[in-house]
């Protein structure tokens, strides 16, 4: 649990520094984190795919699950859910309309804001840390995620402001809940079943790292019911 406690605390710190520093932060440092960002992400990915047991299990969860997610528009599902999250949050915000010269236009502000919840509270990666977490115990991935969502927080902030420390509201509620649904269903699985999962998870975390670095945008969202197949096929 102590993982997921520190990734909310590092979104709501992070918001928090980034106000204070924003104008101290300059686009191009934000904008070349990201890549760094990208590239973590990345290696965490490579780190667990070699935990796979059952290859052509954790390839057809991957390939199905995407083309669940995708047939179900899944992704669409997500960036609704996080309009619905924004309506409480954005009553903080005030009337921002795009007038004051040092602020975004609303409707670019509250995209951002979407945008920054449905990163921390449906990522791939914070998926699977959550899951992972709660069936093994090992919260190397969640506490991983933790520093990269701290800077990216401080990024975000740097346009949304305070707000985006509220973020870590909503998530908390998203991975308290998935940690303790984990741990209910970590005594049906097996160590094969736990490798392919962690594998399935390695790949969703691959890709995370090429859309956050903007190598290839590609459909992390819909790729998440994957986490749903492997352990079933991994035990076929």
């Amino acid at each position: 649990m102590i993982g997921v406690i520190v990734n909310v605390l590092a979104v709501a710190l992070g918001g928090v520094l980034g106000t204070v520093f924003s104008k101290k932060l300059s686009t191009r440092f934000t904008t070349e984190l990201n890549k760094v960002f990208g590239v973590c992400a990345i290696g965490m990915g490579i780190s667990s795919v070699p935990l796979m047991q059952n290859m052509p299990a954790v390839i057809l969860a991957v390939v199905a699950g995407t083309a669940l997610g995708l047939a179900c528009h899944l992704g669409e599902w997500i960036s609704r859910s996080g309009e619905l999250m924004e309506k409480p949050i954005g009553k903080l915000l005030g009337e921002r309309n795009g007038d004051d010269e040092d602020g975004l236009p609303r409707e670019e502000y509250l995209s951002l804001l979407v945008t920054a919840i449905v990163l921390f509270c449906s990522s791939g990666t914070g998926i699977y840390g959550c899951l992972d977490a709660g069936m093994t115990g090992n919260a190397t991935v969640i506490l991983s995620k933790s520093i990269l969502d701290f800077f990216t927080a401080m990024v975000f902030a740097c346009n949304l402001g305070a707000v985006t420390s509220l973020v870590a509201v909503p998530q908390a509620a998203v991975f308290f809940a998935l940690f303790f649904a984990a741990k209910a269903i970590y005594p049906l699985t097996t160590t094969p079943m736990i490798g392919d999962f962690k594998a399935c998870g390695g790949f969703l975390l691959i890709a995370t790292g090429c859309r956050i670095a903007k190598m290839q945008d590609f459909p992390v969202a819909d790729m998440i019911p994957a986490m749903v197949l492997v352990m079933p096929l991994s035990a076929l």
